[in-house]
């Protein structure tokens, strides 16, 4: 840290650690020291202090403390050297000029300073043709439709670029050369080194800035039909797309208040969740997050909201963002907001459509990534033991990256039971997996599912072999969709159409329309020693499935309520609930 005569220790030893912290915090003088609300957790009686004396700060109810860099480094979320530019400009102290620059760094430094006035002039020339052109008005028209009034376009810069092919070209071709021209990433050049155009035409203009606010980056979405839908500025000196967070630089205050970002996919998402009041809100550009921009974002918050558009690539997208995040040792959430209607709603829409309070209450029941990821894996086909390693290997990977044994041992405990996956062997291979973080679980798909029950196993006995009552079993069965969800669903489903239809109950004919598992267990169960079977025996055996039916349904409703939907919705099934409950009390 501060060396004995660095440049570091001599601003430490004339600083004013008083003065700095309080800056950020309010402090009020108690005997030799100062106290006063601890910013780094949410505490109503002070118990944090400074000594001017000692030159250091200790939180009493936390735990936290340090000297003016450390308190300097966690506030701004910044490294050391940064930090002690920040204290010595705070306290007045004359910082030493860097050391002499080479002809080669000075060009550089040079043309990225042109680079950035080269943007701003792009940014005033698309505000322009926005407000003052035919065309412009047009978009203008496109955005209002979009709920984005005039305070709106002007708060964020939106702007337009005409499909007049060189208008911008023409304009900075005015002030700067042909070759800057060309690795500003506003001008393209036709092929075999032809003639210079404009990059963006007939596109609403978003500006990109840098977290400094600096716009080194334009996306552009176009107007009409062309494709692609959205474009960004290609890489510059000044602009790498893995290196930038669109609105971070609107949003880092409120990061560092609120401790959390709301992480979306486009322009259009971010400003309607800014224009929301959720101003810590940040969005990828379209692009598949990448680690530079987590580390970027982490220097001010490390827990993140994702809520992306509700399509494949959107979903493929959070699933990646979410593996990305907590290899970053991120807290990360999911929110994937309900359709509108018959659309599927990205945020734009959503606040659009059904309004912020709505969205705000969503927001903040968002829930952990493992339980979205859960839901995910529920919609696979869960009805065989391939599908449900299927789904197991798509969360493993997830829940490997828990960073504590205990939360990765229940949640592996909670994907067996969302799974319905309840064989011992499978909880165990699944809690030893999580613990040891292997990659894929290392278990036959037959293992994975419920053997046959057996009540399951007497039932498909009957429908194969009981002749005087197997078409009225059948129908039972059928009308009441209790083979539905089991293990053996495909086997009862041949056995049933065979029943109704009056067929010949040939066995081998039968077991040819199954897959291999289910085949072998159709054929074990006709094996299997047993006594003649009755009618009597039939009625308990479907009581026995329809009291496993109703507790299925019970946790099911369970779910749904935990999820706290709306009043209307929850009326019903809270009356849901109670009816399971005495269906339930009355069997048994």
């Amino acid at each position: 840290m501060a060396e004995a005569g660095s440049f570091a220790e001599r601003v430490k030893q004339q600083a004013d650690i008083v003065r700095v912290v309080g800056e950020y915090v309010r402090l009020k003088k108690t005997g030799k020291d100062f106290s006063g609300l601890c910013p780094f957790h949410q505490e109503k009686t002070p118990s944090f202090t400074v000594s001017p004396l000692k030159q250091i700060f200790y939180c009493f109810g936390c735990g936290k403390g340090g000297d003016v860099f450390s308190f300097v480094m966690d506030m701004e979320k910044s490294a050391f050297p940064e930090a002690v530019r920040t204290v010595a400009e705070k306290c007045g102290i004359a910082i030493p000029r860097p050391r002499e620059r080479s002809p080669e760094e000075r060009q550089e430094n040079q043309q990225r300073a042109v680079l950035v006035e080269m943007h701003r002039e792009a940014q005033a020339f698309f505000t322009r043709q926005i407000s003052g052109t035919p065309e412009g008005k047009a978009a203008r028209a496109y955005l209002e439709d979009r709920g984005l009034d005039s305070n709106a376009i002007e708060r964020f810069g939106i702007g337009y670029a005409p499909s007049a092919g060189d208008a911008l070209t023409r304009l900075l071709k005015q002030k700067y050369p042909e070759k800057l021209l060309g690795e500003s990433g506003l001008v393209s050049r036709g092929e075999q080194g032809g003639r210079l155009f404009d990059r963006f035409r007939r596109r609403i203009m978003f500006p990109i800035a840098n977290e400094s606010g600096k716009i080194v980056a334009f996306g552009g979405r176009a107007l009409g039909d062309e494709m692609p839908k959205y474009m960004n500025s290609p890489e510059t000196p000044i602009y790498s797309k893995s290196n930038v967070l669109y609105h971070l630089d609107r949003a880092k205050d409120e990061l560092r208040r609120s401790d959390f970002a709301v992480l979306v996919e486009g322009y259009l998402d971010a400003i309607a969740v800014a224009r929301a009041g959720i101003s810590n809100v940040v969005a990828s550009c379209g692009t598949s997050l990448a680690v530079p921009q987590i580390k970027l974002l982490s220097r001010f918050t490390k827990r993140v909201i994702i809520n992306y558009d509700p399509d494949n690539a959107g979903q493929l997208a959070a699933e990646r963002s979410v593996s990305l995040l907590l290899e970053q040792d991120f807290e990360v959430r999911v929110l994937a907001l309900p359709p509108v209607g018959e659309k599927k709603a990205d945020p734009d829409l959503f606040i659009r459509e059904k309004g912020v309070e709505e969205y705000t209450r969503l927001l903040k029941e968002a829930p952990p990534y493992v339980d979205y990821l859960i839901a995910r894996a529920r919609k696979m086909d869960l009805t065989t033991g391939e599908g449900k390693k299927r789904a197991v290997n798509f969360l493993l990977p997830y829940i490997q990256k828990i960073p504590n044994s205990i939360l990765r041992s229940e949640w592996a405990t909670r994907v067996a039971q969302q799974l319905r996956v309840e064989e011992p062997v499978m909880r165990a291979a699944l809690s030893k997996a999580a613990s040891q973080r292997h990659s894929e679980l290392k278990i036959q798909p037959e293992l994975l599912g419920h053997s046959a029950k057996p009540v399951e196993r007497r039932l498909i006995r009957m429908l194969a072999e009981a002749e005087g009552f197997r078409r009225e079993l059948a129908q039972r069965l059928q009308a009441a969709q209790l083979h539905q969800g089991l293990e053996t669903e495909k086997v009862f489903a041949a056995l049933i159409v065979r029943s109704l239809a009056d067929e010949p109950m040939e066995v081998t004919e039968l077991a040819a329309q199954l897959e291999e598992r289910d085949r072998r267990m159709l054929f074990e169960i006709l094996f299997e020693e047993a006594s003649e079977p009755t009618w009597e025996e039939a009625i308990s055996c479907i009581e026995a499935l329809e009291h496993r039916q109703a507790e299925r349904e019970l946790a099911d409703v369970q779910r749904s309520i935990e999820a706290n939907p709306p009043m209307s919705e929850m009326r019903g099934l809270l009356e849901k609930k109670q009816d399971l409950m005495r269906r339930l009390a009355a069997a048994r």
